[in-house]
Formats: structure tokens, C-alpha cells, sequence
């Protein structure tokens, strides 16, 4: 690449997450840019959702074994071949990365240009793309679309800038498995990676600042997966890290708790506190464009502050989920084309009020719309009802005794504002609650004007309904 020229594009796309679906066929008469630093695919597929959940899906099944005896099953595991682990899901992966990014390169995209490198922003509409060798070209478009996502969050504890460790970009490729392993972070990445290398057989230690993990569920589901986590991981809240160190081989993590200074020891740290918008890092707010903290800011319709300059996904948006920035792109590419006159309909956004998410965990969490607590701080007449997974016949079968669905609905509309699950499936029992959330639906037309299979685990959904 040379700096010599900027090389002038319809539409610069910045990131190969989502945004990689942007030029369908529509496009096909736009000069198009794309930037990538990393892996095509973005978080998603390479350090996120779809390789954690192959794990996960695996650690389940490691699970499943260990509490065989339960149904009258004598069985166990004779050994856990984390390579093999590794390599399954990553021989899936992989090649989906190379194929994505040799696709685009190819000749099937005659339109297209992609750039590999760190793209920041040096002008109103243009960037600077830094290769992996230094050198540097110039690119501009029309219309510059940010959709470079989120990074890990490393805190500022004294001493972990000094020692390894890892954050979700890198621990699923590690070589082997650790015997014992400190997480820094109580939220979706902990309690996640955690039930993989607990479950794989190594200790876990898990160190969060808040009083409960997953702080931000409702707190009946974050106090009852905080139980239920304890009793498998040595789980300590209420701590603060006041130093990280390595002596010898060992990562040493002092903590301040009201018992008092205490120090743990393990052979690889894990830091799992977050992740944060990558605004910055494009330079988006030394171009004038209106940032919070990294995250860059959107009307409705995903434009910035800066005209000609959209943004969609984890780099914008406070719910970081892969099926909301899905949502935000199919809604963004109609937006680009009313915005060149090219489509006769409307301009798009997306309602994100009932966005849903997963925790898959063990046990897994999902939940929707509002807490109890944030529909009694706005103030809202609310009726709440909680069926535990035990009273269906499927809890039964399964000796379920702690899993639950919790409902919180307005007392006057009989809406349903929300609802949150804790137990298998979960990530799968709440979609018939979104649905009848997004069109309207009362709790009384989802609780008797469709049928339930008998005795399927959504009873508990339906019994939770009947309640209120």
C-alpha cells in the first residue's frame, strides 16, 4: 500500500463482522471498500459466540455425564482431550474465515477492495489503513459505514500490565488446559468461560468486584446462579484486586474483601471483565463525530454526527449482541440506498426495546424486557409470578429443582414487560415470550389462546402465565 493517493470508494465498510452482508446484489454497481485488521467474520465467529458455544455445548455434555448417577447411570469421565476440543471447533471455523475473505478477494466481487489493516480516521470521510508491514494507504468514500465492534476491557489493577494472561480473544486457543485458573469478572464471559474449564476439571477461581455474578440479570436469577456457580467454583464476590503478580510459575491476585486481605494463586489468569466499543481506536472523535466512551452515538437511522458516516453493531449500540447488529444491517443497507435515491422505501431503524439474551452457562440464563427492580423504579403497576422448572412433569424428569421463570407483567395493560428464565434451555424457552412481547400480545391471549405441549418444558412458560 502507498500513501501517495487516496483512493476514492462509493461505500467504506470498516469491519467484517455483520458488515460483511452489507453488498448483496443491489450493490453490485458501487465501488466498494472493505477494511479488516483481523479475521473476516469479526467477533462473532472467530472469538465469540459461535466457538464459545461449541465449547460450552461440550462442557454440557461433560456435565451431563458427571450427574448421570442422578438417573440411575453409572458413568464418568475417563479424560477430557482439550486439543481435540479445540481443534473440532476450530476445524469448523477456520475455514469458514479463510473462505469468507478468499470469497471477497476473488473474482465474484469485481466491485470490491478489501484492505487488510488498522483503518483510523483521519478526515471527515477518510481513513488511513496501516498494513501488518507498516505501510499505509488512503481511503475515502461517499458514504463510510464503522462497524468494527468491541474489544476486551483490561482494568487498570496494579501489577496485571506485568504478568500473561489471557481475555475471550485468546484463551479458546490456548495449548493445553491449566490446572487451576483465576477469572477476573462476574458478567456473560465468565460465567461462560468459567463453566468450560470448570467442567473441563480444572480449579476455577472466580474474583468480581459486585456482590453477585451476572449483577445486571434480574436479581432473582443473578442471586440464584451466584448460588449455584458457588457450589461448583470458588467463587469471590465483593472483591477488589489491589495487585497481580507472577512469582515463579504462578499468577498471585491479592483481593481486598470485608474478611480481609487474601491472596489466589493459579497457573493462568483469565480476564473476563467486559467489553468496550472501539470508537477510540478508529479516531472517530478527533473527526467531530459525537462519542460516549469509545461508543459511537446514532440517530435512529445510524447516522452519526457526521453526515455520510453510519455506524451499527457493538461499536454503537449498549446491547452487544450478534442478532441485534443483524438486525441494524439489514435495516442500514435499505438506508444507504433511500440515502442515494436508489430505493423508493422508507427509511429503517430497528426497536430494540425487546431485544432478547442468553447467557450459556450452567445454568444457562435468557431474559427480555425489563427487571423488577427497573419497573419499580419507573414506577409501573406490576404483577410478578415465578414457576420453578419442578413443577412440570419435564422438571420432574429431569430432577430439576433450582430452574424457574420469572414474569413481570403490567397490572393494568396485562402486557408482559419481562421475563427472565434460569435453567436448561433457557436460551429456547424465552422466545415465545419475545414474540408475544414484540406484537402486544396480553398474558392472558399467551397463556390460554395457544396450545402447550404436554408435558414439554415450555409448561413451565404456560404455568407461569396462568399464575398472574
Amino acid at each position: 500500500m502507498s500513501n501517495e493517493e487516496t483512493l476514492d470508494f462509493d461505500l467504506v465498510i470498516v469491519g467484517t463482522g455483520s458488515g460483511n452482508s452489507i453488498p448483496g446484489p443491489e450493490f453490485d454497481h458501487w465501488n466498494i471498500a472493505i477494511i479488516e485488521k483481523g479475521l473476516f467474520g469479526g467477533t462473532c465467529l472467530n472469538v465469540g459466540c459461535i466457538p464459545s458455544k461449541m465449547f460450552v455445548y461440550a462442557a454440557d455434555v461433560a456435565e451431563v455425564i458427571r450427574g448421570s448417577s442422578t438417573y440411575g447411570i453409572q458413568a464418568k469421565i475417563e479424560g477430557v482431550d482439550w486439543p481435540g476440543i479445540r481443534d473440532r471447533v476450530f476445524g469448523r471455523i477456520d475455514p469458514i474465515v479463510q473462505g469468507g475473505e478468499e470469497y471477497r478477494l476473488g473474482v465474484e466481487c469485481p466491485n470490491i477492495t478489501v484492505f487488510k489493516g488498522t483503518g483510523r480516521l483521519v478526515g471527515e470521510k477518510t481513513l488511513e489503513v496501516i498494513d501488518n508491514d507498516g505501510q499505509a494507504a488512503r481511503v475515502s468514500g461517499r458514504h463510510i459505514v464503522l462497524g468494527a465492534g468491541a474489544r476486551p476491557f483490561i482494568p487498570s489493577y496494579p501489577g496485571l500490565d506485568q504478568v500473561p494472561f489471557h481475555t475471550s480473544d485468546t484463551i479458546m486457543r490456548i495449548d493445553s488446559l491449566p490446572q487451576r485458573m483465576i477469572i477476573l469478572g462476574g458478567g456473560y464471559i465468565a460465567a461462560e468461560l468459567g463453566h468450560v474449564f470448570d467442567a473441563f476439571g480444572c480449579e476455577v477461581t472466580i474474583i468480581n468486584r459486585g456482590e453477585r455474578l451476572l449483577r445486571r440479570e434480574d436479581d432473582d436469577i443473578s442471586g440464584r446462579f451466584t448460588e449455584m456457580v458457588s457450589r461448583r467454583m470458588d467463587v469471590r464476590c465483593g472483591s477488589e484486586v489491589t495487585k497481580v503478580e507472577q512469582v515463579n510459575d504462578d499468577i498471585c491476585v491479592e483481593i481486598q474483601r470485608n474478611v480481609g486481605t487474601e491472596t489466589v494463586e493459579a497457573d493462568m489468569l483469565l480476564v473476563a471483565a467486559g467489553r468496550i466499543p472501539n470508537g477510540d481506536v478508529l479516531g472517530a472523535a478527533e473527526v467531530g463525530i459525537s462519542c460516549e466512551e469509545g461508543r459511537i452515538l446514532v440517530d435512529e437511522h445510524f447516522r452519526t454526527s457526521l453526515e455520510g458516516v453510519w455506524a451499527f453493531g457493538d461499536i454503537s449500540n449498549v446491547h452487544q449482541l450478534k442478532h441485534l447488529a443483524n438486525a441494524e444491517v439489514r435495516a442500514l443497507r435499505q438506508n444507504l440506498l433511500k440515502a442515494e435515491g436508489e430505493s423508493d422505501g422508507p427509511m429503517l431503524s430497528v426497536d430494540d426495546q425487546f431485544v432478547p439474551h442468553a447467557v450459556f452457562g450452567h445454568p444457562q440464563v435468557a431474559s427480555v424486557g425489563l427487571t423488577e427492580t427497573a419497573a419499580n423504579e419507573q414506577g409501573l403497576p406490576i404483577v410478578v409470578a415465578l414457576k420453578d422448572y419442578g413443577a412440570t412433569a419435564y422438571g420432574w424428569a429431569m430432577e430439576d429443582s433450582e430452574g424457574f421463570c420469572k414474569l413481570v407483567v403490567h397490572a393494568e395493560t396485562r402486557q408482559v414487560l419481562g421475563a427472565h428464565i434460569i435453567g436448561p434451555q433457557a436460551s429456547t424457552l424465552i422466545q415465545p415470550l419475545v414474540q408475544g412481547m414484540e406484537f402486544g400480545q396480553t398474558v392472558d391471549q399467551l397463556a390460554s389462546q395457544q396450545f402447550y405441549i404436554h408435558p414439554a418444558l415450555t409448561e413451565v412458560v404456560e404455568n407461569a402465565l396462568l399464575e398472574i
